[in-house]
């Protein structure tokens, strides 16, 4: 299954903007693409994704699958990031047994949604 991974880039983290570099959220996704997307999964910067007071955020979503958002993340969060995104890809409907998620993925999601259904 392809899936996304959802980045907010402007998530500043609960901290006012830096002077010399970039935002936690810019520099979270920058870390993620550096170490670069697993097998099924891409990975896509968005400007937000409302979830400021628990930034930074990411998000996994497929086709016919639930979704999930995940909060309070930092760069040296990316291999465990992307080793739950490969897990979420390689799964029938976005549902991962909790025991293979990792650590970040049982204690700080947000949100799960359920997937669209097909209009009629």
């Amino acid at each position: 299954m392809a899936a996304t991974l959802y980045v907010c880039t402007t998530c500043r983290a609960g901290e006012p903007a830096p002077d010399d570099g970039p935002v936690p959220g810019a520099a979270l996704h920058a870390a993620l693409v550096r170490q670069g997307a697993p097998d099924g999964i891409r990975i896509v910067g968005v400007e937000c994704l409302s979830a400021c007071n628990t930034g930074c955020a990411v998000s996994l979503a497929a086709p016919g699958s639930w979704s999930y958002v995940y909060g309070r993340l930092t760069p040296a969060d990316a291999p465990d990031i992307l080793e739950g995104a490969a897990k979420y890809a390689a799964s029938a409907d976005g549902i991962v047994p909790w025991r293979d998620r990792p650590l970040i993925f049982r204690k700080q999601s947000i949100a799960r949604i359920p997937p669209l259904e097909a209009s009629t």
